[in-house]
């Protein structure tokens, strides 16, 4: 869960107008493509704290990190979410966002949602990433996923994940569990798969994930792993949850950076 923060909006923030409205973003400058962050279901620009800035100076990547639409200071999205919400996301909203910011040459850094958009995005028709960076993220639906999202609703209804996430998500507040929440736990999403996009991604791969995440296993990995294109580094990480990130910052920042900087010693 969030702790408490800034307000959303995030400081230093920047907006760009697309197709949709209104996105907030930050860059962080630096002389190498750009780390592109892509922010789980309940996050934000501002969740994501220090660790960009952390992992652009170790790499000497630039970096951006955005708010989806309704989440953080970003305009609002229409609910429910279809359910294809991280597909859609992947073909429109992010390729989009690239466009109007002039980013080329970049790498993908997903964490959950943000990873199994990731995964769409490297799998389809786009211009490919250089690499793609994976924190627990998702291909399938798991009876723990929904389990874990289901006690995330009922403590959003009668405990204080509203009061937590308010902070970082203003007036979206709402919008953002609902739109996630809602989406996860429809009847019809237990058949949704990325499956069929990973035999379409051919850059390198690296998969962080805790070995206690409840909100997946570690069977997602090992589908990944086995279909995608490209080389694929699997890191696992002991005592830590759904979010290595911030659960273990500094195992996350190593795996990371070593993985980024052999992918870009070659293009140096």
């Amino acid at each position: 869960m969030p702790p408490e923060g800034p307000a959303g909006g995030g400081e230093g923030a920047s907006f760009v107008r697309l197709s949709g409205g209104r996105i907030e973003y930050r860059r962080i400058p630096g002389n190498g493509p750009v780390l592109v962050f892509l922010h789980e279901g309940l996050g934000c620009m501002a969740l994501w704290r220090d660790f960009p800035d952390r992992l652009c100076a170790m790499t000497g990547c630039a970096g951006l990190v955005y708010s989806r639409f309704g989440y953080g200071g970003s305009d609002p999205c229409s609910l429910p979410r279809p359910l294809s919400y991280m597909e859609d996301e992947a073909r429109t909203v992010l390729p989009e966002l690239l466009r109007a910011l002039d980013i080329t040459d970049f790498l993908l850094v997903g964490h959950s949602d943000g990873a199994s958009i990731a995964i769409a995005y490297a799998g389809d028709a786009h211009p490919p990433p250089r690499a793609v960076v994976l924190y627990a993220p998702h291909v399938f639906v798991e009876d723990v996923s929904v389990a874990e999202i289901a006690r995330a609703r009922d403590y959003y209804a009668s405990g204080d994940l509203r009061r937590r996430l308010q902070p970082y998500h203003g007036d979206n507040t709402d919008c953002a569990f609902r739109g996630w929440c809602d989406a996860w736990l429809h009847p019809d999403f237990r058949h949704w798969s990325l499956e069929p996009y990973l035999a379409g991604i051919s850059v390198p791969v690296l998969i962080v994930q805790g070995r206690e995440d409840p909100y997946g296993t570690l069977e997602q990995l090992r589908r990944i792993a086995a279909a995608v294109a490209a080389d694929c580094q699997c890191t696992v990480l002991s005592d830590c949850g759904h979010q290595p990130q911030k659960e273990r910052r500094d195992a996350c920042l190593e795996a990371t950076a070593g993985f980024l900087m052999a992918v870009l010693t070659p293009a140096a």
